[in-house]
Formats: C-alpha cells, sequence, structure tokens
C-alpha cells in the first residue's frame, strides 16, 4: 500500500510540474518568493489593527510570529530531519524528469514543505483573529496557491504539501484557540 501511494505522489508530481511555460516559470518563481508578499503582509497588520487596535495588534503579531516559528522549526526538526525524504529535484529516480527553474533545488529534503507549512498557518491564525470566513477562505487560497508553486518550482510533492498544509492549519488552530482570550480589548 505504501509504495502505491508514493508511486501516485511521483505521477501526480510529474504531471503538474509536467506543465510548465516560461510565463509560468517566472510567476511561480515570484510567487514562491516570500520577500515579494510583505505589501501583503503589511495590509494583513492594518486589517489586525483595525480589528483589534494598537494595543491588541502586538498580541495577535506575537501569536503569529509564534506560529510561524513553530511550523518553520517543526516542519525541518520534526519531520524532514527524521523522515529524510528526498525533494523530487534530489531523487535520483526522476531528477532528469523534474523541470527546475533558475537552477533552484531546495535543500535536500522536502517532507514537509516549509512554505506549505508557514503560509497556512499564517493564513489559519490570521484569517480565525480576523473573524471572517472570506477572509480565511481567501488567505487559504493564497496559502494553496503559494504551496503549489513549490510542486511547480520542482522542489516538492503533493504530499510534502499536504503534510506541510495539515501541520500549519493544525498549528494555527491551536495557536488561535490558545490565544484569542488574551487578546486586549480594543480601546
Amino acid at each position: 500500500m505504501n509504495d502505491i501511494l508514493i508511486q501516485y505522489d511521483r505521477e501526480l508530481f510529474l504531471f503538474l510540474n509536467g506543465m510548465h511555460n516560461a510565463t509560468f516559470d517566472w510567476l511561480m518563481w515570484w510567487i514562491s518568493d516570500e520577500i515579494v508578499w510583505i505589501p501583503f503582509y503589511v495590509f494583513l497588520l492594518y486589517l489586525l489593527y483595525k480589528e483589534y487596535g494598537f494595543k491588541g495588534l502586538w498580541f495577535t503579531v506575537v501569536m503569529v510570529v509564534v506560529a510561524v516559528a513553530v511550523t518553520d522549526q517543526a516542519s525541518v526538526k520534526l519531520f524532514k530531519n527524521v523522515f529524510m525524504r528526498y525533494r523530487p529535484s534530489h531523487n535520483l529516480e526522476i531528477k532528469d524528469l523534474v523541470h527546475i527553474v533558475n537552477d533552484y533545488r531546495g535543500g535536500m529534503y522536502g517532507f514537509v514543505s516549509s512554505h506549505a507549512a508557514n503560509s497556512f498557518v499564517l493564513a489559519t491564525t490570521i484569517g480565525m483573529l480576523l473573524r471572517s470566513n472570506k477572509i480565511l477562505v481567501g488567505l487559504w487560497l493564497w496559502a494553496a496557491l503559494v504551496s503549489y508553486s513549490r510542486i511547480y518550482l520542482g522542489v516538492h510533492y503533493p504530499s510534502d504539501i499536504l503534510g506541510g498544509a495539515f501541520l500549519g492549519l493544525t498549528v494555527g488552530y491551536v495557536i488561535y484557540s490558545f490565544g484569542r482570550s488574551y487578546i486586549p480589548e480594543k480601546e
């Protein structure tokens, strides 16, 4: 059963990674870059400020930073360094079939995706803090797009993305559930 799942994961990866062109190469490279999203993060800070005021903003920012730090460290120390599953770009069996952009191959191991974990924890924590299902779903769609870009770039299998997304969703929910009652009232 395990071999069948690995084979399906590999085939789905090769299918998704195989759909590429020069425009999408540029776009997915851009989407995968954390620095490009700084204006978006500033906008999210503004929404948190509108919702919670200045005092509450600082507490919510601490919640988000803790959530991202937890997923970022867990994705590496509890998953990548434990499972040691080669990224598609480093897998000797398929690396010649993988479409690589800008000669980027990522680190050696890929399960779970830190990009997926971090974008989903950010989306979940902020979406729940903003108490809007529309914003939450929109942020999840953004996180899914960032996560998909990692498959497109050849550095993650779909199961790496699903594992990272699950980690991010779980940590985001736990951090929000624990911290929401401590957020200072808006002045």
